[in-house]
């Protein structure tokens, strides 16, 4: 080959790699996510302050990435089914809310990296090795440890001094609720309670359990963090003030809604944060290098009017550690 001809192959490589280059790295990214259950009061409300999230990280749907979302009622099987589906799809990442739909995706992929949002004790769930160091394709933001079961219930008692059998209400055969019950009931024997799980699977179930909570001495309701939650939250909130039973709530929207009080994190603002996660892993960060991270704040919410219809006085240093009172 001539030398001029080898400039001029070279040449010709060399002007066509940036733009080679530029395509690889300008390629539109597939973000799947893993949502569940639609019906929550807030659900549509989380994956808006994603989006927000991503797009001041400079992610356009417009223009560099694709986002797919899954809903659906919730239950292990039909998580199983969707996130087959999704993954089916080859997502650059995946965003998943929630422990059912998280342990669904570990057991179908090691490749794929996963962010979630609200597991309760990764560590515990075996979804990382630990949290500051992952170690393998998953890691994300949690929004309690099992150790809050105590913190509950210890609210529930400040609110409601008389309460002296609780129930701490979950879905059937969720994984975060042996934590939370270990947790609340190491904390129930200081303080002279009974407490009792109730799991559920359906509006009947929440029905016969609360109706059978309410036949007991002076009963509490703790709500353990559930696709229960969301979905029969109208239910549950209406089903306490019939049988006046004092209840405490993970979130907040329980309180706003006519609950007496909720004790929790602003998970719009989880989900918000789960976009620097994802944009860090789609600009070459490993989920290993990415430590799981605990919120900072939480959230007392106390419905005034709710106490007062129970007859219960709200004491002082409730009030004072309040973040909102409603009135």
């Amino acid at each position: 080959m001539k030398r001029r001809e080898f400039i001029a192959i070279l040449g010709g490589f060399l002007t066509a790699w940036p733009a080679a280059a530029l395509s690889q790295s300008d390629r539109l990214r597939r973000i799947g996510i893993l949502m569940g259950i639609e019906s929550g009061p807030d659900a549509r409300k989380r994956v808006a302050s994603f989006k927000a999230g991503l797009e001041e990280l400079g992610w356009d749907e417009e223009r560099n990435c694709r986002i797919e979302i899954v809903w659906g009622p919730g239950d292990a099987d039909s998580v199983r089914k969707d996130a087959a589906a999704l993954l089916r799809k080859s997502p650059d990442v995946v965003l998943a809310n929630g422990p059912v739909p998280t342990v669904q995706l570990q057991k179908m992929t090691r490749n794929i990296p996963i962010v979630f949002v609200q597991v309760p004790d990764p560590e515990e769930l075996s979804l990382v090795k630990s949290l500051p160091n992952p170690g393998g394709n998953i890691t994300g933001f949690t929004h309690f440890q099992s150790s809050f079961g105590g913190k509950w219930l210890e609210s529930l008692k400040e609110i409601a001094p008389n309460v002296r059998h609780v129930s701490a209400m979950s879905l059937l055969d969720h994984p975060a609720m042996p934590g939370f019950l270990r947790d609340i009931l190491s904390a129930a024997r200081p303080l002279g309670l009974e407490v009792a799980p109730a799991g559920v699977r359906d509006a009947r179930d929440i029905e016969r359990a609360i109706e059978d909570l309410a036949k007991k001495a002076n009963p509490g309701l703790i709500l353990l963090p559930s696709p229960i939650a969301p979905i029969h939250s109208d239910l549950i909130v209406s089903l306490t003030a019939r049988h006046r039973i004092p209840a405490i709530y993970p979130f907040g929207y329980f309180a706003a809604n006519g609950g007496l009080m909720s004790y929790g994190v602003d998970t719009a603002d989880l989900f918000h944060k789960a976009a620097t996660y994802i944009d860090r892993i789609l600009r070459g960060t490993s989920p290993a290098e990415l430590p799981v991270q605990a919120p900072t704040k939480y959230q007392l919410l106390i419905n005034a009017k709710t106490a007062k219809a129970l007859g219960l006085t709200v004491p002082p240093t409730l009030l004072a550690r309040a973040d909102e009172v409603i009135e």
